[in-house]
């Protein structure tokens, strides 16, 4: 409980400089506007990417299945950030280490149970049910009482877009979505931790790095040399691009600006987007139920972004 105050403390705390420069001691100004906004752009952004991608993921199954696309995921988009980020590997201490470590655990477990869970549920029940880790922890991690209210829409826009109950749904898949549910909560706070202690995207990238190691014996196992038909891997350095690279760097950006339950609580655009994605690229089709699910979580999360930008300025 302390250690989550203690992310949401630091994460408001090390909002951009030019957001702070902007107050001139009589109000806002268009720059610190921008500037509040800008990391909500990114979350969103980040939201987008990683959903249509999962998406791809979702139709290479059946090539691949679901350990191996894991695998081709976190590899080559180890491989992307490694080339680009070129991170140091001196100069951080025994702490840092571990904090990278317990990232790059977190992210390889997140992706693991989540396609394991997208293999045997509808991609926007998943998600569904994912989007439940971050948003125990916005309630937990929260100091201010209109928080819970949105969480608590939130919250309501998924169970609406689950169809009232997860009965119908394979109990096996339904508990991979949850644990992935964990270990997204988890996630994120280790990706405020990360981002704190590494300069840019250094700690993301030695993240990924482990996160590949720990996922490569369960892909080779299930899939073998079906991962190294060009198609296939193709379609996998997509998935990688569009799932772990764009959304992972995007987000770590928005959590040095973000605070975390805020962070948190637009986590709950995720099922909305991810039944936009499963729309137009598997043809799952949107009922009047979860087009009102997705205004629901919608409406909760421009509260919390309100609420956020509102904050700040009445102290």
């Amino acid at each position: 409980m302390n250690d989550r105050h203690v992310v949401a403390e630091s994460a408001a705390a090390v909002a951009v400089p030019e957001a702070v420069s902007a107050l001139d001691g009589t109000g806002r100004s268009p720059s610190r506007r921008g500037a509040a906004l800008g990391p909500v752009a990114l979350v969103v952004a980040g939201g987008l990417s990683v959903q249509f991608g999962a998406a791809v993921a979702v139709l290479l199954m059946p090539k691949a299945g679901a350990l191996g696309v894991v695998t081709l995921r976190l590899a080559a988009a180890a491989v992307v950030m490694l080339v680009v980020c070129r991170p140091k590997l001196r100069g951080h201490s025994r702490a840092d280490w571990g904090t990278v470590v317990a990232f790059g655990i977190a992210m390889g477990g997140m992706n693991t149970l989540f396609y394991q869970a997208a293999d045997r549920i509808p991609l926007g029940a998943a998600v569904t049910l994912e989007v439940l880790g971050p948003l125990v922890l916005s309630v937990v991690a929260s100091r201010r009482l209109i928080n819970l209210v949105w969480a608590a829409l939130a919250l309501c826009g998924v169970v609406l877009l689950s169809g009232g109950g997860f009965d119908r749904l394979d109990p096996v898949g339904v508990a991979y979505a949850l644990g992935a549910g964990v270990m997204w909560a988890v996630y994120i706070l280790f990706s405020a931790r990360t981002g704190r202690r590494f300069p840019q995207a250094d700690g993301l990238a030695l993240a990924m790095v482990v996160a590949a190691a720990l996922s490569l014996p369960l892909g080779i196992m299930e899939s073998g040399s079906k991962l190294v038909v060009p198609s296939t891997l193709g379609l996998g350095i997509a998935v990688a691009l569009l799932s772990s690279v764009l959304p992972y760097t995007l987000e770590l950006m928005a959590l040095r600006r973000l605070p975390a339950p805020t962070f948190a609580v637009l986590m709950s655009l995720e099922p909305a987007i991810a039944a936009t994605a499963g729309f137009l690229v598997l043809d799952q089709a949107l009922s009047t139920t979860d087009a009102l699910a997705i205004a629901l979580v919608i409406g909760a999360s421009m509260g919390a972004v309100r609420s956020q930008t509102r904050g700040p300025r009445k102290r």
